[in-house]
């Protein structure tokens, strides 16, 4: 009994262990097709949520520029003391189909009144606008809109100079906006008045773009005050398939829609021509443009993830019912690990390109904030000028013929005005260099250093009058290089070699010269005030001035305008202390090789032999 038993009991085992199979392939099977399907559609759901990311953004970008562009006109045009017909075409040439696609044409509008009217009509047409009849759409309304000057840029539109932009509610709306927020605005979308001899079959929903224009002018009468509008035209189909068709391809369908009282309003549509999958929920998200609301809807196309096509559930329930429940385990597990690294992968991806993108972000924006920076100094000092010299001259005169007829409290007022406008074209002076120095073109020559610092010694030495100085220079070589930088370089180390003297004590300067490597090395010695060595590394950063120069002229930005120069020459600059007391101050420049009879230095007739100047 026993026995027998035992004789069948190996088959019920293999039955068992058969179903166990079975069992474990089928259950095997079914996790693998089930954990396939999911990845797909998580993997569809990603791209999608992705697609719809970047094509939102890359809808937002491009209307931020179209808005940059039409600002920069706008500020352009607000610029002239008085626009004509010929300098609006001058500043609207740079806009084009190619550069902006979707453009119809970019127009000038101004307020006017019906009373105005034939002032209005008067006035452009003597800007150059000479066949200018303005059409006002409602002789009885309050205030009209009327296009003065029109650059089309699509030949096959219709003329709307002259033209009440209020014809168009849309229009009118639009440019109320703007003046009323004095920004960039965009309008509803309508059928432009341009497009009125379009067929109607060729004709699109389109939008506009509509930014104030203040003149801006010194010279205008008008400076300050709100002129006009500038007016930007969009076809939204045209505009649609340019910002998007590289980014979109054919993976979705793309619907912008303007919301207009909370509703949406399809405007433009991008449809590549292939099947729309079905089986994802389309994306809807809404984008800020100026002064209004877009919505976009994304919905996926058959090419989103072209492999979601092979059905891989469909294919692991197959293979999973042919192989063995131990390999399809083992297959559920490698596919499994395998999605975890992938994840994993991207997960990593992303974090480094976020790291990336933030440096190279801070990177512009240094690099932006130091070339604004290095821009307004220069602009500030250009335009400071010009008035200050008008009240030096003035200074200068009243100084000179009026001064006998003044008490001595009004002279020395007068005296103080007159410095205090010498210390400020100092200073401008300085701005001015110091903004120049890294933008001057740099004109190469061949300079003989010696020559030039015997011109810098005699005028610096001649601007001290009676005071006495000693200046010892050593023969100097011909180097490659700017003349007129490395004059200033010389003379800002010069100057304040002898400037930097404490009161009482004879100004002393050595000026020397030695092989560096490659290079020269120029050194120039005094015995003045010094500088401290923990200041040593910031007397070169714009605006700083060592301790112990309180009482002295100047703007702290001597140094740093010989640091940019040498720099630009491919040299290096620093300061060390002098034996002695004092600093010596020394750049390097690229060398080549000395001169045969080496040039001597203006006041000292023999290397190392002091000449005293008085």
């Amino acid at each position: 009994m026993n026995r027998r038993s035992w004789i069948r009991r190996p088959g019920r085992w293999s039955g068992r262990i058969l179903a166990l199979v079975v069992v474990l392939g089928v259950a095997g099977t079914a996790m693998a097709a089930v954990a396939l399907r999911r990845a797909d559609e998580d993997r569809r759901e990603r791209a999608l949520s992705q697609q719809t990311m970047i094509i939102s953004q890359v809808v937002q970008a491009e209307m931020r520029r179209y808005s940059t562009s039409l600002t920069d006109l706008a500020a352009a045009i607000g610029a002239q003391s008085q626009l004509e017909a010929a300098e609006f075409t001058a500043i609207t040439a740079p806009v084009d189909r190619q550069r902006l696609p979707g453009v119809t044409g970019v127009v000038y509008v101004v307020p006017a009144t019906t009373e105005q009217i034939p002032q209005v009509q008067r006035y452009w047409r003597a800007r150059g606008t000479t066949d200018l009849v303005l059409r006002p759409s409602d002789p009885g309304a309050a205030e009209h809109f009327f296009v003065v000057l029109d650059r089309p840029t699509d030949p096959t539109t219709g003329v709307v100079i002259g033209r009440d932009a209020a014809d168009s509610p849309e229009a009118a709306e639009v440019l109320r906006t703007s003046r009323d927020s004095h920004k960039v605005a965009t309008s509803r979308t309508y059928r432009l008045l341009r497009d009125e001899n379009v067929p109607a079959d060729a004709q699109q929903l389109s939008f506009t773009l509509a930014a104030p224009v203040y003149s801006t002018s010194p010279v205008a009468r008008d400076a300050g005050r709100f002129r006009g509008w500038l007016m930007m035209a969009l076809r939204a189909t045209d505009f649609l398939h340019q910002a998007i068709s590289v980014v979109a391809r054919d993976t979705v369908t793309v619907t912008l829609s303007d919301a207009t009282g909370g509703v949406l309003k399809p405007v433009a549509r991008w449809a590549p021509g292939v099947a729309v999958d079905t089986t994802l929920p389309p994306r809807a998200v809404t984008i800020g443009v100026p002064q209004r609301t877009w919505g976009l809807t994304v919905a996926p196309t058959r090419r989103l993830l072209p492999d979601t096509d092979l059905h891989r559930d469909v294919l692991a329930w197959v293979v999973g019912l042919v192989i063995t429940g131990l390999l399809a385990a083992l297959t559920s597990s490698v596919i499994t690990s395998r999605n975890r690294a992938l994840r994993r992968v991207d997960e990593a991806t992303a974090a480094l390109r976020d790291d990336i993108a933030r440096r190279e972000a801070v990177e512009q924006q240094l690099r932006r904030r130091e070339s604004e920076l290095v821009g307004f100094a220069g602009v500030v000092a250009h335009d400071l000028r010009s008035p200050l010299s008008r009240i030096t001259g003035y200074a200068d005169f009243l100084r000179e013929e009026a001064a006998g007829r003044l008490d001595p409290v009004h002279r020395d007022f007068l005296e103080r005005l007159y410095a205090g406008a010498q210390r400020m074209q100092s200073l401008i002076d300085d701005l001015l260099d110091y903004a120049m120095a890294d933008n001057r073109h740099l004109t190469t020559a061949q300079v003989d250093l010696g020559r030039l610092v015997d011109d810098i010694v005699r005028e610096r030495v001649t601007g001290l009058g009676d005071r006495p100085a000693a200046v010892t220079v050593e023969p100097l070589p011909t180097v490659a290089g700017d003349p007129v930088l490395l004059r200033q370089v010389l003379d800002n180390l010069i100057g304040n070699a002898l400037k930097y003297t404490a009161y009482g004590d004879d100004p002393f300067v050595e000026i020397t010269c030695r092989p560096d490597g490659d290079d020269w090395r120029i050194e120039v010695a005094d015995r003045g005030i010094g500088i401290p060595p923990e200041q040593r590394e910031t007397v070169f950063t714009a605006f700083t001035r060592a301790g112990g120069s309180e009482g002295y002229p100047g703007t702290g930005l001597g140094l740093a305008i010989v640091h940019r120069i040498v720099e630009r020459h491919g040299g290096r600059v620093g300061v060390d202390g002098n034996d002695g007391g004092g600093s010596r101050f020394w750049f390097t420049l690229p060398g080549q090789p000395p001169p045969a009879e080496p040039s001597g230095a203006g006041l000292a007739a023999l290397p190392g032999k002091s000449a005293p100047a008085h």
